[in-house]
């Protein structure tokens, strides 16, 4: 039997264990990450497992995040597009958020996430 991984890591390329290298989180050393690279197999994680203990975010999560990264006309969805999402499920079925961390690499990304998350979890 699988045990049910509890943690969610969302990011395009990366992995755990590269994401504890810069940020020195000892989190990223557990063996139970589930890893979504997109804004589909996140939503699709969530409504099909349930909401995870912990979901670290990546913001860019295409090539055209990194190529255009202050444009607001992205085709595909940023880790902000997920935290939306989010948000959004835990108020329409009465859920606490989890636990959250941002692991990313662009500092407003990560910091719109970061607020985003903080402002719902103190609303």
């Amino acid at each position: 039997m699988e045990i049910t991984k509890r943690l969610l890591f969302l990011d395009d390329i990366r992995y755990p264990i590269e994401a504890y290298h810069y940020s020195k989180q000892d989190i990223f050393l557990r063996k139970d990450w589930h890893i979504v690279r997109n804004y589909e197999q996140f939503v699709n994680r969530i409504l099909e497992k349930g909401l995870p203990e912990m979901i670290s975010f990546d913001h860019d999560l295409a090539d055209e995040h990194y190529l255009e990264p202050n444009s607001q006309e992205f085709v595909e969805k940023t880790g902000y597009d997920c935290a939306k999402w989010l948000v959004e499920y835990c108020m329409d079925n009465y859920l606490d958020l989890p636990k959250f961390y941002c692991h990313s690499m662009n500092p407003v990304g990560k910091e719109n996430i970061e607020s985003l998350l903080k402002n719902f979890k103190n609303y």
